[in-house]
């Protein structure tokens, strides 16, 4: 990725990585990320001054680093992580956004929406306790988001003080539960969060690992072709019609490019309508752009007026995705009514809303075995199974393996506006 949505034209450009964190409780994620927030010189001397106040507060002899990001009360008090936190950094080389998820199956909710956009997993286990039943638990959810990249860190390795083979069993212990998962790239570091080895230098601790430093794998993890560069899809989300002088004749389509390559010249497919154009040119900003491509945010202009709106879905006429009112998805239920059959919700995908009748509940999948529960017939708070759904209008989607753009949806409560559910095509 050379251009991000959030850059502006005629500046240097940087990559920008989001990565979610998951661990079970006492796992050190908050405190993970403090350190690297401090180590990588990301934190205002008011903040680490008021950290350590309240550290002495309660006396610690040390920096509680897990105040930067638990920001909740009740997560102070219980040293745990509730909601999800973002937090933002920079290096020299990359922007980074980071969600620190709950690791709690409460709130297995929480951490299905801060890792629903992730390009990198990160779990953290304790090396003392090595893996547990969240920590599979955690993977198997990252792995059903098909987030492309996973580092498993082994924290508070000072605590087995740095034993090679406390590493080598957890690393042999999960690379042989991660076979039976989509996780195409996997990363194992030994780290001790609390003292900063191996987070953002290598440490002298471990002289027997080999491998980067966490912050130097997340500087140089390529994410770019992760992204589907294949299949044009951008759906629309505004039409640009400024009516002004300057702009008289001005009608551009805006959107965020959710697959493939835009460029003038291409011809394209308007869905649902079937019409076809050509692109004239394509916009960002005061910038007129030579291609667009995912994760942009452009304006597209045709140089047809084709009936264009909010919804529809631009593609190319030889590679367009095929509408479908029977939608049959893996779905995360976020509510505490349960979800049933003949249920009718609102959907949202991509830009088009619609409203949606459930069918049937498969199956409910326990995540902690993988085991296919045939005999659920509804999915309760947190819980993850296989749902069949009539649609209203039909989706212009694609396999959520394929583009987790155009693959994913929410459902809603239409008496409440509420999210319910987040669920991810088959």
């Amino acid at each position: 990725m050379t251009v991000s949505a959030e850059s502006t034209p005629g500046r240097p450009q940087m990559d920008l990585l989001r990565f979610a964190t998951a661990g079970s409780v006492d796992d050190g994620k908050s405190t993970l990320i403090g350190r690297l927030l401090l180590d990588s010189k990301a934190i205002f001397e008011d903040q680490l001054e008021a950290v350590e106040a309240t550290s002495n507060a309660r006396g610690y002899d040390y920096t509680d680093l897990a105040l930067l990001t638990d920001g909740l009360r009740s997560e102070r008090e219980q040293g745990i992580t509730i909601d999800v936190a973002y937090r933002y950094f920079a290096t020299p080389s990359r922007k980074f956004i980071i969600a620190d998820t709950p690791g709690h199956v409460q709130y297995t909710r929480n951490m299905v929406t801060g890792a629903s956009t992730a390009d990198l997993g990160l779990v953290l286990v304790d090396a003392r306790q090595g893996l547990t039943e969240q920590s599979r638990r955690h993977a198997v959810i990252l792995s059903l988001l098909r987030v492309p990249h996973l580092v498993l860190c082994i924290n508070k390795m000072d605590l087995v003080d740095y034993s090679v083979d406390k590493y080598n069993q957890i690393y042999e212990e999960f690379t042989s539960f991660a076979t039976k998962l989509t996780i195409p790239d996997l990363t194992i570091i030994p780290i001790s969060a609390l003292n900063g080895d191996n987070v953002v230098t290598r440490s002298d601790n471990t002289p027997w690992y080999e491998g980067p430093s966490l912050l130097h794998h997340l500087e140089h993890v390529h994410v770019a072709s992760d992204r589907d560069l294949v299949d044009t899809r951008f759906p629309v989300q505004y039409v640009v019609r400024p009516k002004s002088d300057e702009f008289h004749d001005y009608r551009g389509y805006a959107g965020r490019v959710a697959g493939g390559v835009l460029k003038p010249g291409d011809e394209v497919l308007v869905l649902p309508s079937g019409m076809t154009s050509t692109i004239s040119g394509i916009d960002m900003f005061q910038t007129e752009l030579t291609e667009a491509f995912p994760p942009m945010s452009v304006t597209v202009r045709l140089d047809d007026d084709v009936d264009v709106s909010r919804g529809d879905m631009i593609c190319r006429p030889q590679n367009a995705p095929q509408p479908s009112q029977d939608i049959d998805a893996m779905v995360c239920w976020m509510a505490t009514a349960p979800l049933r059959p003949r249920q009718k919700l609102a959907i949202k995908h991509t830009t088009r809303s619609a409203r949606a009748l459930i069918k049937d509940v498969q199956y409910r999948l326990d995540v902690n075995s993988l085991h296919r529960d045939l005999d659920t017939k509804e999915l309760g708070l947190n819980e993850i199974g296989r749902v069949q759904l009539r649609t209203t209008v039909p989706l212009l989607c694609d396999p959520y393996e394929k583009n987790r753009t155009t693959g994913s949806f929410v459902l809603i409560d239409e008496a409440t506006g509420v999210t319910v559910g987040a669920g991810m095509i088959n």
